[in-house]
Parts: structure tokens; C-alpha cells; sequence
């Protein structure tokens, strides 16, 4: 999560070490007539809450019961859930005030919580598959122990899936970060997770992780220029001194950076909001028209900061530009099965080529490099390489 960028969180609670406070959370909901005991088991009795599936939009005769688990018949009704659960051989337990057990599945989030949060706060995170009945359930729990309880917004992601078809350790066909940050750099991960907005499923594929690499890899890139470049120079920016033109595509971005993040944090727009922002930057670095603009260096400053500002609210700010764009190379050389001094050596081989006018043979060269994913660059400082989408995938997008 680190290397993802993710802030870490400010508490990291462990149900063991938080059962007085679901104890006393299931005490309050049987004191105020929303539960009941049968034998040590405590069971949420879901007709006292009226409210029941308002988050799904579910009713209570949408519920089919036994479908996952068999009908406990000592339940008012099929939907009741469990607050607590007697011991049963083998299992860990804690002493209650209904005898040895363990906590059900949903309360101690709803215990959790209101030890750190209370029991009203703006923001419930999860996956979508946790609606129903996960979130309907902390809900029903939490305004039972107590009626002011309320969360401002619900927030749900989407699937990732593989082929179209939901990612899940039953099926097989899942990766862990892990396994994805040893072919990908962490930061195309991330990229990749933002193009789409948070709520929608994801079709995962190596395609969709190339084009994301290339991209942060431009990103930096450019960055990374403006930033050697403006190292030669004064750093004073004053306002008055960036061209109208420049502050108008500045002024945009922040524009569609906090209408789409306002937007239920609507990513995938903020993210091609800095195409034209960061073609502004290499106009200016490498244009002849660009090179030749009034107050150039104040633009570059100004629109680098304005794009860092952006990157760094998606936590898509690095370190060090030269830094990731080594890596993003090293994870490059891996996945085309290459070492930096083999490249080398195929650029000696082509410019050999060109030398002796054997255009096919460099050609070939250059086509090669391209098929897994190396891209040649040539300039009148000699041929540099990068890393790209390879051909075959890139003739799949």
C-alpha cells in the first residue's frame, strides 16, 4: 500500500481487542427492543426496524433465506441476523452477559466505528458486493444502539474483472499487487485504478496496464524536463508575468480538477484534463514556436505547479521524477526479457546499418525492439530508448 502511494490510516482496530465495546453495543440493542436471545445466540430482529434495505432499495420479501447457509428456525424471521453467536467446539470465544460465544459478522464494524468515529460521520467505504447485506445490517444494528446515528455517504467500488468476469480467489483468476508491482510500477497500478471512476467494474488486462505505464511514463517524463530546465533558471514567478493563454489552460485544469472530484470524485476526467497542460510544457520545451514565447520559463513554472498540484491530491506525485522513470524503464527491461547493454548494443547494430544504407536491417531493428514494448528514439544527439506499448497490444487497443 505504500509503494501505491495510499496514506496510511490513522487507526487500525482489531475486533479482539474491541469486544467490550460489542458487548456493550449488543446490550444497548437489546435494551431498546431490536434484538433477542435464544439459548447464548443474540439475533437482530429486523421487522422492529422499519428502515430495513433502505441502502439496497431492498424489502424484506426480497430476501430468499437458506440460499448460503440453512434457515435457523429459532429466528422471528429468515432475515434476523446475528449479534452474537453461542460457542461452538473448536472456535474461539469471550465471556458475555449470554454466556461463551463470538460476535456475528456485522457488529463489530458498527462497535468499531463508534469507538473512533461515533455514531454519525461523513464516510462508509467498501465493495459493492458489501450493500447487502454487510452495510444494510451496520446500518440497522447502529441506529438501534442509538437513533442519531447517521453516515453523510455511502461509497461502493466496482469489481475488478478478468475478461469480464468478476476476479475472486474461488475462480482463480486473481492477482494480488504484489504480483501485479513485480511486472508494472506501482504508480501505472494506480493510474490504472483511476482511469475508471471508482464505482464502475474494471476489466483488468495487460493492455490496459501498458497503456497506463506509457502514460505515467510521458507524465514524468515531461516533468522531469520542465524541471532540468527550470533548475537553470530564476525560480520567481510573479502572476503578471504568465501570458493570458497560459492561465486560461491553468484555470482549466483546476476547473475540471474540482468539478470532477466534486462530481463523486469523478478521476477518469481529472486525468485527461492534464493532456493540455502537459502538451503546453513540451511545446514549450521543444517547439521552435515554444522556445521563442514571451515569458517561457514563468509558463513552464506555472504549469508545472499546477499539474503537480493535481497529481499530488490523486497521490500520484513521486518523489523524484528521474527516479520513477528508472524504474519504469528497469520494469520495461523485465518484461521484454532485456538488459539496458543489449539495447545498447541493437542501437550500435542499427546505427550501423544506417551507415552502410542497410535500411531494412535497421528497420528490422527498430521493429523488433518495438514488438516488446522498447521504443527508439533518434535526435541529433544520437538514439535514446523508452519504453511503449508494445505492437501487438498496442493493435488491441
Amino acid at each position: 500500500m505504500v509503494t501505491l502511494n495510499c496514506l496510511s490510516p490513522t487507526e487500525e482496530p482489531k475486533v479482539s481487542e474491541h469486544m467490550p465495546q460489542i458487548i456493550d453495543m449488543i446490550e444497548k440493542i437489546l435494551n431498546n427492543g431490536y434484538a433477542y436471545n435464544v439459548d447464548g445466540d443474540v439475533y437482530f430482529n429486523v421487522e422492529k426496524f422499519p428502515e430495513y434495505g433502505k441502502l439496497s432499495s431492498r424489502g424484506l420479501e426480497d430476501n430468499r433465506a437458506g440460499e448460503r447457509v440453512a434457515v435457523d428456525s429459532r429466528k422471528k424471521n429468515p432475515a434476523d441476523f446475528a449479534l452474537w453467536k453461542s460457542t461452538k467446539p473448536g472456535e474461539p470465544f469471550w465471556e458475555s452477559p449470554w454466556g461463551p460465544g463470538r460476535p456475528g459478522w456485522h457488529i463489530e464494524c458498527s462497535a468499531m466505528s463508534a469507538a473512533y468515529l461515533g455514531y454519525s460521520f461523513d464516510i462508509h467505504g467498501g465493495g459493492i458486493d458489501l450493500v447487502f447485506p454487510h452495510h444494510e445490517n451496520e446500518i440497522a444494528q447502529s441506529c438501534a444502539a442509538c437513533s442519531k446515528s447517521d453516515i453523510s455517504v455511502w461509497m461502493h467500488n466496482g469489481f475488478v474483472n478478468i475478461d469480464s468476469v468478476k476476479m475472486s480467489k474461488s475462480l482463480g483468476n486473481f492477482f494480488t499487487i504484489r504480483q501485479v508491482v513485480d511486472v508494472y510500477h506501482p504508480l501505472a497500478l494506480r493510474y490504472f485504478l483511476m482511469s475508471a471512476h471508482y464505482r464502475s467494474p474494471m476489466n483488468y488486462s495487460n493492455i490496459h496496464l501498458e497503456s497506463a505505464s506509457d502514460r505515467v511514463y510521458y507524465i514524468y517524463e515531461t516533468l522531469h524536463e520542465c524541471e532540468s530546465l527550470l533548475n537553470q533558471h530564476d525560480q520567481t514567478v510573479r502572476k503578471d508575468s504568465v501570458p493570458s493563454d497560459t492561465l486560461s489552460i491553468i484555470d482549466s485544469l483546476y476547473d475540471v480538477f474540482l468539478t470532477s472530484m466534486s462530481d463523486d470524485l469523478h478521476t477518469p476526467v481529472v486525468l485527461a484534463g492534464l493532456s493540455d497542460p502537459l502538451k503546453s510544457v513540451n511545446d514549450l520545451l521543444h517547439t521552435r514556436k515554444g522556445k521563442k514565447q514571451q515569458f517561457r520559463i514563468e509558463s513552464l513554472a506555472a504549469l508545472k505547479k499546477s499539474i503537480g498540484d493535481v497529481l499530488t491530491v490523486l497521490g500520484l506525485m513521486p518523489s523524484s521524477y528521474y527516479e520513477v522513470l528508472q524504474q519504469l524503464k528497469e520494469k520495461a527491461l523485465a518484461r521484454a526479457n532485456l538488459t539496458e547493454d543489449e539495447i545498447l548494443k541493437k542501437i550500435e547494430e542499427r546505427d550501423a546499418a544506417r551507415i552502410q544504407k542497410e535500411y531494412a536491417k535497421s528497420d528490422a531493428i527498430r521493429k523488433d525492439l518495438a514488438d516488446v514494448g522498447i521504443a527508439l528514439m533518434d535526435s541529433p544527439n544520437g538514439t535514446a530508448w523508452r519504453p511503449t506499448i508494445p505492437i501487438p497490444l498496442q493493435e488491441q487497443l
